[in-house]
């Protein structure tokens, strides 16, 4: 059971950062997780069994406590890389604005009036599943054309390494797409305007201030914000357009981790300030 093994795999790395960091469980408050599919906070369970089947009916949080022996809080990935920016990052003075995660998958964290949008499922949020093209290439999630089949790091890395002698990563094509190398920039560039147009839908739904863009992807720079910028100006109308500004996330590596941080600590509180 690959999900049960991640678990435990987990569980054992929180045993070894305790022990190296001299810290003794009782003094941890609440520990949070970030997951790559959108998650139902209210069963505790994912949000949709075609994005992370292997996890479908799977109580993440419940398995957790009982593998730490202390409270857990789970959430989307790309909301946890929102809650980072919100809460120390680029959406510190925002009380509406998206956060892109662009890397292996494309996700949205959502933040109005202060407070994430996670939807009646925890799906709100995964624009990687927008349909740009009905008769394009079969996505995972069951649709065709979605964002994720043209603008990911894996459609890119189809797109640039067909007669390479070496493997490439996504860092390495960024690299070699700020050496000038013709090829990635092309497909950086591309996967920006592709990115640029379904962000626009959700600039067009919800009127966000800013538009923060996060992800291994964002290490591209103007590469890929420039294009992104682009769509949005031709495909959002222009009052919400003339509004929004899109920027690069202060964090990148770290965004996950840091909002998994930000989510216990704020649940924490929550919970301390709660009526008995």
């Amino acid at each position: 059971n690959r999900a049960a093994d991640a678990l435990d795999a987990s569980a054992l790395m929180v045993e070894e950062v305790l022990a190296e960091a001299g810290i003794e469980r009782a003094a941890v408050i609440c520990a949070g997780i970030g997951i790559p599919g959108p998650v139902n906070r209210a069963r505790g369970t994912v949000g949709s069994a075609t994005i992370l089947p292997g996890w479908v009916g799977l109580r993440i949080a419940f398995e957790m406590e009982g593998r730490l022996g202390l409270r857990v809080e789970i959430e989307n990935d790309a909301n946890c890389g929102a809650l980072a920016e919100m809460t120390w990052g680029a959406g510190r003075e925002c009380s509406n604005f998206a956060y892109i995660k662009a890397a292996t998958g494309i996700g949205a964290g959502l933040v109005t009036d202060g407070r994430l949008l996670r939807g009646a499922s925890g799906t709100a949020g995964e624009i990687g599943h927008t349909t740009l093209d009905e008769a394009g290439a079969l996505c995972y999630c069951g649709n065709r054309g979605c964002l994720e089949t043209v603008a990911s790091g894996p459609a890119i890395l189809q797109l640039v390494g067909q007669g390479r002698s070496e493997a490439l990563t996504l860092p390495r094509v960024i690299e070699l797409a700020a050496a000038g190398d013709i090829r990635c920039r092309r497909a950086i560039s591309d996967a920006g305007r592709e990115i640029g147009v379904a962000v626009a839908g959700l600039c067009n739904l919800i009127n966000p201030e800013r538009v923060i863009i996060g992800g291994a992807m964002s290490r591209a720079g103007d590469l890929l914000l420039g294009p992104i910028r682009e769509s949005i100006r031709r495909h959002t109308v222009l009052a919400a357009a003339d509004r929004v500004d899109v920027v690069p996330a202060v964090f990148v590596e770290r965004a996950e981790l840091l909002g998994s941080l930000a989510l216990a600590l704020t649940s924490s509180t929550e919970a301390r300030s709660a009526p008995v």
